[in-house]
């Protein structure tokens, strides 16, 4: 399944920004990765084998709650392309604003299942944001785990021919989601262990500017349309 959302290049980096940021703060906060199954199963399995029946919870959460989020990214990406009356970048991103908000909420409120509702919500976040945005450049790409695009910069590499006489623009993007998912990371990781819980503001307030820019530029397009 593929969604008709094209984001363009700076957006994607802004996006992949956003991926590894909040994997890395739902990794600081809630000890399970929010942006990708492969991790928050392999901590299941250790979590199963110890019997730390909650930590299994919060897992399980995070790998169901990313894969309908990505569901959901396909179908509402899908259906607002389908509609001229809705603009679909900014009603996604809106989504995920509305989400990190609430997770910040759910830890902020000391609240028993604070966790739980932290990693629901970061996980629907990502998996909408990896659902709904999977091409740009004329590529598919992931911005919320790395793993793929990793391999699908080598495969591209590799399949230059040599010597090669200007960069590859593919490649250019594949790089430039890399660094800035590494980047969101390092800093998602640095201010929720400074600010815990308040440090998950931070990739809503790079997602409210990603929305208003979004929002200024569908109006445009309308204006001169």
């Amino acid at each position: 399944m593929t969604s008709d959302i094209r984001p363009d290049k700076l957006l994607s980096f802004a996006l992949a920004f956003i991926g590894g940021y909040g994997d890395a703060a739902s990794m600081v906060l809630a000890k399970t990765f929010t942006g990708h199954v492969t991790g928050s199963l392999v901590l299941a399995a250790i979590a199963l084998a110890a019997h730390e029946w909650r930590a299994l919870l919060v897992h399980l959460l995070a790998v169901v709650f990313f894969l309908t989020g990505v569901l959901f990214g396909v179908l509402i990406g899908r259906a607002l392309t389908a509609s001229p009356s809705w603009q679909p970048l900014p009603t996604v991103v809106g989504i995920e604003v509305i989400l990190t908000m609430t997770a910040y909420l759910a830890l902020a409120s000391r609240a028993g299942p604070g966790p739980e509702i932290f990693v629901v919500c970061m996980a629907l976040t990502l998996g909408l944001q990896n659902g709904a945005f999977q091409r740009t450049g004329g590529i598919s790409v992931h911005t919320t785990y790395l793993t793929g695009m990793i391999t699908s910069l080598i495969t591209t590499e590799a399949k230059l021919p040599h010597p090669v006489t200007r960069p590859d623009p593919k490649a250019s993007i594949l790089s430039g989601i890399w660094l800035a998912f590494f980047l969101g990371a390092a800093m998602g990781a640095d201010l929720t262990l400074q600010f815990k819980e308040v440090g998950i503001l931070g990739a809503t307030f790079v997602l409210i500017v990603i929305f208003v820019r979004a929002r200024a530029t569908a109006l445009h397009e309308h204006s001169t349309a």
